[in-house]
């Protein structure tokens, strides 16, 4: 375990694509959504293990989630939750946390995460983390990593690898030639039929000094914001500079802001059983099934002759589903879902009313 690394986990997120058990209140990252008494936030947190001690983990979240993310990390110390008084995208969510972590160690090495994803072999996934953090360590190199694909994903965007171009340092290392936006059917199925492109899991690893400069090179205004409130951090006054200054930064993501416009690019190709579950049906393919292929969490439910449907009722209610496939049933606080999994882009219709 190394004192100078650090975790940065982006936890602000409003996304309600799991309603009714996921709600602009209490977004997935804070809902226990696998069914296995932790919530994503907490899982992510658990992932890590002895990559760096729990006082060098950060929690970056909107300040209607501050309450949440107490609760249920109460071993965070108070200064590592850093609350957002607006929605500015990855970009400044990132230079947020770079720029305290700087003040407390110029010297500090950063992993960024989001709050909400799934992995199934965190053994690998340790690795993996450990070492492109030796890597960036020694290099200043920004990284992402990329997840190996195993089907043509509209869902992703992709990073395109230079393969013969592995760095000297680390053998798994590799350029980046490009970022690609979420392609079509074909361009996905062109893109896998390659060795050379992966899924962007939006999971980075950089000094605190590189990623400090890449913001003062190519974002100077959001630098500037965030060096100005160099005097304030892990002061009484922080969070009132917060709340005056924020609001200042561009509505970015980090993507755009410092990835496709550095030169010097590097990807970190794994394979741990990622996903970003995203949809009720990435959900689907993560969970256990029963011989008719249904996913259940829930306290008291009997399926008869229904096959491949997710069901979701974590509450005390009775739940009896006959004759159905391919669905998507939930119910949370008095809210029930039922649904084909082909037709879980219309729930947005109606997660909000």
């Amino acid at each position: 375990m190394s004192r100078s690394n650090h975790i940065v986990i982006m936890a602000g997120g409003i996304g309600s694509r799991f309603w009714p058990i996921s709600t602009a209140q209490r977004p997935k990252q804070f809902i226990d959504v696998l069914g296995c008494g932790k919530t994503l936030l907490q899982l992510t947190v658990e992932r890590f293990g002895d990559i760096c001690p729990i006082e060098n983990v950060w929690v970056v979240t909107s300040v209607n989630y501050a309450d949440l993310v107490r609760e249920q990390l109460p071993q965070i110390p108070e200064d590592n939750i850093l609350l957002e008084p607006c929605r500015r995208n990855t970009a400044p969510c990132i230079a947020y946390a770079a720029w305290k972590i700087k003040k407390k160690d110029p010297h500090a090495n950063m992993v960024v995460t989001p709050s909400d994803h799934f992995v199934a072999d965190c053994a690998e996934f340790r690795r993996v983390i450990k070492s492109a953090l030796k890597f960036a360590a020694e290099s200043d190199a920004i990284m992402t990593l990329g997840i190996k694909p195993t089907r043509p994903e509209t869902g992703y965007g992709y990073i395109e690898a230079v393969l013969g171009a592995a760095t000297l340092s680390n053998k798994e290392v590799f350029r980046v030639d490009s970022f690609k936006e979420k392609p079509d059917l074909d361009t996905a199925k062109q893109y896998i039929s390659k060795n050379n492109f992966y899924w962007n899991a939006g999971i980075f690893i950089w000094s605190v000094q590189t990623i400090v400069n890449a913001f003062r090179v190519y974002q100077s205004p959001i630098a500037s914001v965030f060096e100005s409130m160099m005097p304030y951090y892990f002061t009484e006054q922080e969070q009132a500079v917060v709340n005056e200054k924020f609001p200042e930064c561009r509505n970015i993501s980090v993507d755009y802001a410092i990835l496709e416009r550095a030169e010097e690019i590097f990807v970190f190709p794994a394979s741990f059983g990622w996903s970003d579950l995203g949809t009720w049906g990435s959900l689907y393919e993560r969970l256990p099934h029963d011989l008719n292929g249904n996913a259940i969490i829930s306290k008291n439910v009997e399926l008869c002759e229904s096959h491949n449907c997710i069901v979701h009722t974590m509450q005390e209610k009775r739940v009896v589903v006959i004759g159905m496939n391919d669905c998507i049933v939930a119910e949370q606080d008095g809210a029930l879902l039922i649904c084909r999994l082909d037709e879980e882009g219309r729930i947005k219709d109606f997660s909000d009313k």
